[in-house]
């Protein structure tokens, strides 16, 4: 969550409001069981605890009912100003393209998680750079779903994890070993030098981290480029060498719906250098 000290309303523009939306996370987007929900549902299908109200009827039991995707999910504020803003008020009830506003809402969510981490630079590292982006997507963020779904979204999200990696940078300071994007799944850290150290976008599935140092180091995740079982390497193994950097599908080209699922990056910047959504290249 973004401090209330950035003031002009920002804070709560970019902090989900359920009071404020119909319900759309609960409809547009599809979920599976294994993803810690209750039930598998496809898109665009309301959930079955959504009531007439667009309130849902489990709230206060989410995670005791064995819905704790639904609670760790953030839409970053996107959720009440689609209902607002994009769409002038009007419920997915008064919708007929219902895939596009699931596609809609999966823009605005990128907007808006993009603007809380810049606007974390801002407070942290400020940058004039990275407060043009942000006024740039302020601005984006109230035009139409044609509008929405037209702009050049990869572009603005390469642009901004390139200033978000710069952001981390300064406040994690020069020298610091780098490791983004490194595949160390299984790999044997307990000593290794990573204070400070940059691992934007580095796999650390099974890594043994015990009583390492991480300091201010930026742990920023990525977005996997497919869904799958976690690996299990059989031997530990030192740090490789960077691969190169995945491109990120096309989001400019038909934006696709979101999927609910464990909090991605979308999750608010970790304590010390981490800043940035995970997935930033």
């Amino acid at each position: 969550m973004l401090p209330d000290s950035l003031g002009d309303g920002r804070a709560a523009a970019l902090t989900a409001d359920c009071s404020a939306c119909t319900g759309l996370c609960c409809v547009l987007l599809p979920y599976r069981r294994d993803d810690g929900f209750g039930a598998d549902k496809p898109g665009q299908v309301p959930c079955r605890n959504l009531l007439a109200d667009d309130r849902c009827g489990i709230h206060a039991d989410l995670v005791e009912k064995g819905w704790s995707g639904c609670a760790t999910f953030e839409c970053f504020g996107a959720g009440q100003h689609l209902t607002a803003v994009t769409y002038g008020g009007r419920s997915w009830r008064e919708v007929e393209d219902l895939g596009e506003m699931a596609a809609v809402l999966s823009a605005q969510r990128l907007l808006h998680e993009m603007l809380l981490h810049l606007e974390e630079v801002d407070r942290r590292s400020p940058d004039p750079a990275a407060a043009a982006l942000a006024e740039q997507l302020w601005t984006l963020r109230d035009a139409g779903p044609l509008e929405l779904l037209t702009a050049d979204l990869d572009e603005l999200h390469e642009t901004c994890g390139e200033l978000l990696g710069a952001a981390s940078l300064r406040v994690r300071g020069p020298g610091r070993p780098d490791h983004s994007r490194a595949d160390l799944a299984g790999a044997d850290l307990r000593e290794a030098d990573l204070h400070g150290a940059g691992l934007r976008g580095a796999l650390l599935i099974g890594a043994d981290l015990s009583g390492t140092d991480l300091g201010p180091a930026d742990p920023a995740g990525r977005r996997p480029a497919r869904r799958g079982p976690a690996r299990h390497p059989r031997r530990r193994r030192t740090l490789p060498h960077r691969p190169p950097a995945r491109r990120r599908p096309s989001l400019s080209r038909g934006v696709p719906p979101l999927r609910w699922g464990r909090r991605r990056p979308g999750a608010p910047p970790a304590a010390g250098g981490g800043i940035g959504p995970p997935g930033a290249t």
